[in-house]
């Protein structure tokens, strides 16, 4: 669970059992995770329920659609969008917000909070609030509301209930006495309405005593109102989908009501048990129900022991409603992993949590009083929209000062510099082409576009973190996916972002980008199904390029986000030890697996595997394992991983020497396309993994997440435990206690070159048509590629010798066309007295 802020509801957290996290805000915007919507990559795959119990932002909407700014209600409506379901307590709210209605619109009827805010707000204002009013405590109040939804002819059906209400004060009910005393609040329509008009008008129609009746609007402090009532009549004859709010409120507040027999209110309300119902077809019963409910001017005790039993009946109503529609609504949402116990089904909830709130869990936030729930949400939404306001301000680059003419005239003198400097550069590139260049051979020009294509990551200006990066001997990189993961990112030299999509890029970092070095994860398939090993084939490919330090890490964001992240004091622990060359050609990690939130039993490693895949980690492994080293016989054994009291590495967080990194890349690439092979035609199609219980992008990612154990393993590599915290180290499964049980000759570097070898060699000598995955995850050398490279080289040449004789011997053999004549210029004098031409043969 988390939250903005801390508040009095952390203790009903903690009863429940659960931990609350408070986020912690700053200032800079840029380094804070939008926990509001989550539209920043990789949380829009997240499950979002909004759940909106208020009309503030609704109203704010309106505001802003009748003030022109278009531009922030469509922000909302994206915010909105980004929701799986924004679910409302009634049929009333999702109108109010048909503004920012994108379709994903959900009612849940019911909620403990209109009987929580009654009980605050009695316990809060207790003096009597009828003073304020003029309103004596003789005075019978009678509270006529109707729908929240304004329609026509709501003001005809009050019209015709204050006409059955008129006898009272014209003495046919009570005595002469009394008619001062009684006195009627029309409770309806909204202030920025004229309903004020229509109800001054149907009063004098009717012929009430000036002062009798008093129209107040919804907006305008409904929970006054109900608490001075002593009697409330729901004046909307129109049917609900769901119990009216209001209605709800008034029973809270422990007030007799008199509604209409709608098929809604019938429902929870029994006739002079819990309420009073008149037919809706017969207003006039009305009258008889007036005569049981008001006895001299004063409520009966029959009414006010019905309004009792409503209070109680209101203060648990729709339970039942309300907890199976949002475990249906989770049931169908949320796709848990494997590892989690499934769900029981909604008819096996226990009884007693579908008949009433559990307010016992409210009881030590008794004595808190009332929050003005609506000042802080205006306050929430102050605090949005002036963030937006600052951005949009801050991305069009606007710049605000009183003195336009001087901004006018810096705007000028930068676009004159501006079309100067690019008419110069213009004239450059003509004057360019105009002049004769060496244009070399082909050969020639072919190694300059290689070279430049070599060198082209090297024309930015080097910062400071890559210059320090170049000298030490370690390089951690932290793959990344989208804006959403930028504050869980380290910014020291030590540290180096890994991109995995060309969007979403940190503006001023120099990290890497990893499509452009592996073009495989531009398909978006790949780059969600192979996860942070996308990361670990983009630094492996061509790596000399990239990567110039002797060893090599990675960290997940993930690992920063759960604070398992290595400290300070970690990081200069572990550069010790390498430097030092304490524990050799080994494996570092610092996040075990032993304390991973999946696995609270301590399983071990094959069990927890198949417990994060769907029970099916161990098959599928020796299915990939069998088919990677082409074993024909039925092998159903798995490379031992042994139960010796130790740990193993989990989350992609680890450090390599640099050559060893690249043999167990090598054992990757073709264990992930045994993987792929599996796994492919079903997957891509549908969507459908055996490794999870539902549709899943990520399939097989988890199972990567493991293999790294397996190679260090059984490829001998030393395993160091790195406390995060303190850098404080412990070997785990020391080489001596492995003695029997290492497969060496499967992990060994000279089978797997050889096997590499050999793919390489099938990739660029057979070419296969069908879809082969190996080749575009790295790159493709064998020992024949020299000479095939040589041979090419030869036969090139050989052809440009040949083009070059053949185009002698056309020259040559060229037919030459005889000379006619010349011609003879004569004399300047011969050529005034004559026009002919002399030929000489």
């Amino acid at each position: 669970v988390y939250s903005l802020e801390d508040g009095p509801v952390r203790t009903v957290w903690k009863n429940l059992k659960l931990t609350v996290n408070i986020i912690e805000t700053i200032e800079n915007r840029t380094m804070t995770v939008d926990w509001l919507n989550l539209m920043q990559e990789p949380f829009k795959s997240v499950p979002l329920i909004w759940t909106i119990h208020e009309k503030t932002l609704a109203i704010r909407l309106r505001q802003h659609l009748s003030g022109g700014q278009t531009e922030i209600v469509e922000v909302w409506k994206k915010v909105f969008n980004r929701a799986t379901v924004v679910v409302f307590p009634n049929y009333v709210l999702p109108v109010f917000y048909s503004a920012a209605d994108v379709g994903n619109y959900f009612v849940i009827p019911g909620s403990p909070a209109e009987a929580w805010e009654a009980d605050n707000f009695l316990a809060l204002h207790k003096d009597n609030l009828r003073v304020r009013v003029d309103y004596g405590p003789d005075d019978l109040v009678i509270a006529i509301m109707g729908s929240q939804i304004s329609y026509r002819g709501l003001w005809l059906e009050q019209a015709l209930i204050l006409q059955e209400l008129r006898p009272y004060f014209v003495g046919s009910a009570f005595d002469s006495n009394s008619t001062s005393n009684l006195k009627i609040i029309i409770l309806s329509g909204y202030s920025a309405s004229n309903y004020s008009v229509a109800v001054e008008a149907i009063v004098l129609n009717l012929g009430y005593p000036k002062g009798i009746v008093k129209h107040v609007a919804l907006d305008e402090g409904v929970d006054s109102v109900l608490s001075m009532a002593d009697l409330v009549i729901y004046g909307s004859f129109r049917e609900e989908q769901s119990f009216p709010d209001i209605l709800i409120r008034a029973m809270c507040f422990g007030k007799p009501i008199i509604a209409p027999d709608l098929l809604m209110i019938k429902k929870y309300v029994d006739d002079r048990v819990n309420g009073y119902l008149f037919p809706k077809e017969n207003i006039k019963f009305l009258k008889q129900i007036m005569l049981q409910v008001v006895s001299k001017g004063k409520l009966s005790p029959l009414a006010r022991n019905i309004a009792s039993i409503g209070k109680q009946t209101a203060k648990n109503l729709m339970v039942l409603e309300t907890v199976e529609g949002y475990a249906l609504l989770l049931e169908h949402i949320l796709k848990l992993p494997s590892e989690v116990a499934p769900s029981q089904s909604v008819k096996e909830i226990p009884s007693k949590l579908k008949a009433e709130w559990q307010w016992h869990l409210f009881k030590e936030m008794a004595d808190f009083t009332y929050l003005n729930r609506t000042s802080r949400s205006y306050g929430f939404l102050d605090n949005v929209e002036s963030q937006w306001n600052h951005t949009q301000r801050e991305s069009s680059g606007a710049v605000t000062a009183p003195n336009e003419t001087f901004l006018y005239s810096i705007w000028d003198e930068e676009k004159s510099v501006q079309m100067n400097n690019t008419r110069k550069r213009r004239e450059e590139e003509e004057l360019k082409d105009r002049t004769e260049q060496p244009r070399g051979t082909w050969e020639d020009v072919y190694k300059s576009a290689k070279r430049a294509d070599r060198s082209k990551n090297d024309l930015h200006e080097r910062d400071d973190g890559e210059l320090e990066r170049t000298g030490q001997p370690l390089c951690i990189y932290e793959p990344y996916f989208g804006e959403g993961t930028w504050p869980f990112l380290q910014r020291r030299s030590l540290y180096r972002g890994l991109g995995l999509s060309a969007k979403g890029r940190r503006p001023g970092a120099d990290d890497v980008d990893a499509p452009s070095r592996l073009p495989l994860l531009s398909n978006t398939y790949y780059r969600d199904v192979l996860g942070d090993y996308g990361a670990f084939l983009a630094i492996a490919n061509r790596i000399d390029r990239i990567h110039k330090n002797a060893w090599i890490g990675f960290q997940s964001w993930r690992a920063m986000a759960r604070k398992e992240n290595l400290s300070k004091t970690a990081e200069n622990a572990l550069l010790d030890d390498i430097q030092a060359r304490r524990h050799g050609d080994a494996l570092y990690f610092w996040v075990r697996m032993d304390m991973d939130s999946r696995n609270p039993l301590k399983q071990d490693f094959w069990s927890f595997c198949d417990a994060i895949n769907a029970g099916s980690c161990k098959f599928a492994f020796s299915v990939a394992f069998k088919k990677m080293y082409g074993i024909k016989h039925n092998l159903s054994s798995l490379p031992p991983m042994p139960v010796d009291g130790d740990t193993w590495s989990i989350m992609d967080s680890w450090v390599l020497p640099t050559r060893s990194f690249l043999e167990f890349v090598m054992f990757s690439r073709m264990f992930v396309d045994a993987l792929d092979a599996q796994f492919y035609d079903e997957h891509h199609q549908s969507g459908q993994c055996y490794l999870s219980l539902s549709k899943d992008k990520h399939c097989y990612s988890r199972v990567l997440e493991l293999l790294v154990n397996v190679w260090a393993y059984h490829s001998a590599r030393r395993m160091v435990y790195v406390n995060p915290n303190t850098g404080v180290m412990q070997e785990h499964h020391k080489l001596k206690s492995r003695r029997g049980q290492m497969w060496v000759k499967w992990f060994e570097a000279n089978t797997l070159k050889s096997m590499d070898e050999d793919l390489a060699e099938e990739s660029d000598s057979d070419h296969p048509k069908k879809r082969w995955l190996w080749p575009s995850t790295g790159e493709v050398f064998w020992q024949g590629l020299y000479e095939k490279e040589r041979n090419l080289r030869n036969r090139e040449k050989e052809k440009r010798r040949q083009q070059s004789k053949d185009k002698i011997s056309r020259i040559r053999k060229r037919t030459r066309q005889k000379v006619i004549g010349k011609y003879v210029k004569p004399p300047p004098d011969e050529i005034e007295n004559t026009n002919t031409t002399v030929a000489v043969r």
